[in-house]
């Protein structure tokens, strides 16, 4: 649906892939026109935003901004609250188990070690998971200490859980409360110089995942991320049904990026400021769905939806659904 103002300029539009951009200009209509054509664009804004499958609202690292990041407490939250999509990343520990966890080691801000010693910015490196039986990581909590840009997350005593068991947490959840059955976005975070050193090689790093993956059958719901070309070339490779996306930091460039990786992932998922209605356009021209992280500012999120975004990686899914809410 394209409306015009009397001058025919096109001032709004509505599409698959941009289909809440009416949402931004609500205002702008409002001051050029009279009260029918405004109800016509609220009703569409309202209509949109009933249904969440149109936009894929991601909660990073479950709802880190919430709960203690990448624990089942913060997933189930997530699903709670309504996120249609689970980010998080896993490394490998010792044993060869696949752990959620953003770090290889355990980080000195989120960490307490074994009878409450303390993990330190100096020694946290030291606390190598690769290096350590699940056994041995359980003896660390990563929910009591007080995250300095987290200051109202709950404070809860909780360890780092293995991939299945917070899948099979979050399934038999859903299901008990009638909830949409989730998607995955599971980022493996292959660093090459790390390699045998904090994680396997990287064939080893991808089959322990995809292993784990095809054990839970949640590969239709299933998406594989990462900053590594490396790594998402061979789970292409590995199976082309699963799907892709391309994370690309703040500091590197969309398009030679993509380059790079040489065949089109079905999402691309830059640094949210490097969206621009150019990088929107280049996107839906290739087919692919972008969806930008991690998007905490919901002035940054109106922006975003203006551009014409497919979905968001957030800390903080309350407050996309307290835009929608305020919106509606």
């Amino acid at each position: 649906m394209k409306v015009s103002l009397p001058s025919g300029n096109v001032i709004l539009s509505w599409n698959d892939q941009s289909n809440i951009t009416l949402l931004y200009y609500m205002k702008y209509v409002r001051s050029f026109t009279g009260g029918l054509f405004i109800v016509l664009v609220m009703t569409a804004c309202l209509e949109t935003y009933k249904s969440n499958t149109s936009f894929d609202l991601q909660g990073h690292r479950g709802c880190r901004g919430l709960y203690p990041e990448n624990t089942i407490p913060a997933f189930l939250n997530a699903v709670n609250l309504g996120v249609n999509t689970l980010e998080l990343d896993v490394v490998i520990t010792g044993d060869s188990n696949v752990l959620i966890s953003h770090e290889p080691f355990f980080a000195h801000d989120i960490s307490t070690g074994p009878s409450n010693n303390p993990v330190t910015q100096d020694n946290e490196r030291q606390h190598n998971i690769y290096e350590m039986t699940m056994d041995e990581v359980e003896q660390y909590d990563v929910g009591l200490k007080t995250h300095h840009g987290f200051p109202h997350q709950k404070k809860i005593r909780v360890t780092k859980p293995l991939l299945h068991t917070m899948i099979d947490s979050v399934e038999r959840w859903v299901s008990a409360k009638g909830l949409p059955m989730p998607c995955y976005n599971i980022e493996i975070k292959r660093v090459p110089e790390n390699d045998n050193v904090f994680h396997p090689d990287m064939e080893r790093y991808v089959q322990l995942v995809l292993n784990e993956v095809y054990a839970s059958d949640i590969q239709q719901r299933t998406v594989i991320q990462s900053f590594d070309i490396e790594t998402l070339q061979h789970v292409h490779e590995s199976d082309s049904t699963l799907k892709i996306a391309l994370l690309v930091s703040s500091n590197d460039d969309v398009k030679q990026a993509l380059q790079e990786l040489g065949f089109k992932p079905e999402f691309l998922s830059p640094h949210y400021a490097l969206v621009t209605p150019e990088i929107a356009k280049m996107t839906r021209e290739k087919g692919m769905l972008l969806v930008p992280w991690t998007v905490n500012d919901p002035a940054d999120m109106e922006r975003l939806i203006s551009v014409g975004i497919d979905g968001l990686i957030t800390d903080y899914p309350d407050r996309y659904l307290q835009l929608v809410k305020e919106n509606q």
